[in-house]
């Protein structure tokens, strides 16, 4: 029967959301996952998280399927406890604040797959869902999604490109197979002097590494490695930290963004508390400009790292393009020479550090104000409304007052004609009035129009001989 059909239908396909929702419950605690406490910093977050994304990723575990299940596990946890926004809605209302686009997804997902026939079209689509999946595991609007391009296929790879040209936040995370081989020793470090440009290019989701050598003075009076890209390829600046087996441990990272015609990124090592500032996402700030104003400076964030110690430190410059090599100018140098620039940046970035705290401030009184506003907008169209109404009124109960039952009837209905329009009897009048010199003025007009110059009439008299 048709009818026991579409109710199967629909009976699977709520089975399906169901299954969907208790999958989602059925994960564990993400600081669990993660091994860290409830009160730990982003950088113990972060660290954790590179620890057991590197133990668990896919290019070294193979087709190993619970290391791959893991390493979901493990990016899916961090993808809440990194956002301050996430961890907190986490934090008082659990996976509940993001099942409900995940779960919508899912079901769809499920009841679109077993209508596909061909393989390879499924193959193509559950590679797309996982990808999308990802992106909006987090409701979407604020969260941005880490993706190790290094890991995509070329189909998932020109789909990421696709989301991240139409506005989708994709941030990428260094190559696992980078940070493995740094851990263990196995990069080559090339040698950079102090104030010495270099020019090179590096290849996508690779790195070139560089080390500087620093004596306790130039430690003491400041370090800056900066790094920019004339053709505005995208890249990361990393700093490493040597372990004691030799390895290297990344420890900083700042991605490049877009200043005028260049793309660029730096790290400023001058002995006092520097910040770093991520903005935020443009999709979200079109949808809402006004939340996007307040938490501007919400990503005006401290560095982890502040000041350097004389002796040798590891830069790297990784590529970032999804498809092309990216092309580079590096450069380490002193601080000395910029002591006049060291106390504008104290000072400015003290002001913004002010500013943010004045902005929560002033966002709860704009609040306040909108909603005032909105309320005397509301009351002024109701007082509006109200005023007409008991005008109306009033008119109609004026007409009433004659002994006469036609000139009572047909007064009342003009009355109530004209006060719906908003006018009063004067008015009225008056209009009747400049109507009537309007006519004459045309019968004026009509009699000019039948004369010709000098008064000759216009019209012939056909009796009388030419």
């Amino acid at each position: 029967m048709p009818g026991s059909k579409s109710k199967s239908k629909s009976k699977s396909k709520s089975e399906k959301g169901n299954g969907a929702k208790q999958q989602l419950q059925e994960r564990r605690d993400p600081y669990e996952v993660l091994a860290v406490d409830r009160n730990a910093t982003d950088q113990q977050i972060k660290t954790a998280y590179r620890k057991m994304a590197l133990k668990y990723h896919p290019d070294k575990n193979g087709d190993d399927p619970v290391a791959a299940d893991m390493f979901k596990e493990v990016t899916f946890s961090y993808n809440i406890l990194s956002d301050p926004d996430k961890r907190r809605q986490y934090d008082n209302s659990g996976f509940q604040v993001i099942s409900s686009h995940l779960i919508s997804t899912l079901s769809i997902f499920y009841s679109f797959k077993s209508s596909l026939v061909h393989f390879k079209i499924q193959m193509l689509l559950l590679n797309c869902f996982l990808l999308a999946i990802s992106i909006k595991a987090i409701d979407g609007d604020n969260q941005e999604l880490e993706l190790d391009l290094s890991s995509l296929n070329t189909v998932n790879t020109v789909f990421a490109a696709l989301f991240s040209k139409l506005g989708v936040p994709i941030k990428t995370t260094v190559s696992a197979t980078v940070l493995e081989e740094a851990l263990n020793g196995a990069v080559t470090v090339n040698e950079l002097k102090l104030g010495q440009s270099v020019v090179r290019k590096v290849e996508k989701q690779t790195a070139d590494f560089y080390s500087v050598q620093i004596t306790e003075k130039e430690a003491r009076l400041g370090l800056v490695c900066r790094v920019h890209s004339s053709n505005k390829s995208k890249f990361k600046l990393l700093y490493f930290e040597q372990e004691e087996n030799g390895g290297l441990s990344l420890a900083l990272q700042e991605d490049s963004i877009r200043t005028g015609k260049v793309t660029s990124a730096g790290m400023f090592f001058l002995g006092f508390t520097v910040y770093r500032f991520e903005q935020s996402n443009s999709a979200s700030a079109a949808k809402d400009p006004d939340s996007a104003f307040f938490k501007k400076l919400d990503g005006f964030q401290p560095c982890e790292i502040n000041e350097l110690k004389a002796g040798t430190h590891v830069f790297a410059v990784y590529g970032d393009n999804f498809f092309k090599s990216a092309s580079y100018t590096i450069e380490v140098i002193c601080a000395e020479p910029f002591s006049e620039e060291k106390e504008k940046l104290k000072d400015v970035e003290a002001k913004i550090i002010t500013k943010r705290a004045e902005l929560s401030k002033f966002e709860s009184e704009y609040r306040e104000v909108l909603a005032k506003f909105s309320e005397m907008t509301s009351r002024y169209a109701q007082e509006m409304q109200t005023i007409d109404e008991l005008l109306s009124e009033r008119n109609t109960i004026h007409a009433a007052y004659t002994t006469n039952p036609a000139l009572k009837r047909n007064s009342s209905t003009s009355k109530v004609k004209n006060s719906a329009k908003g006018l009063t009897s004067e008015e009225d009048e008056e209009g009747s009035r400049k109507e009537k010199k309007e006519k004459d003025k045309e019968r004026v007009k009509d009699r000019l129009r039948k004369k010709k110059w000098f008064n000759i009439p216009v019209k012939m008299d056909r009796k009388k001989p030419c």
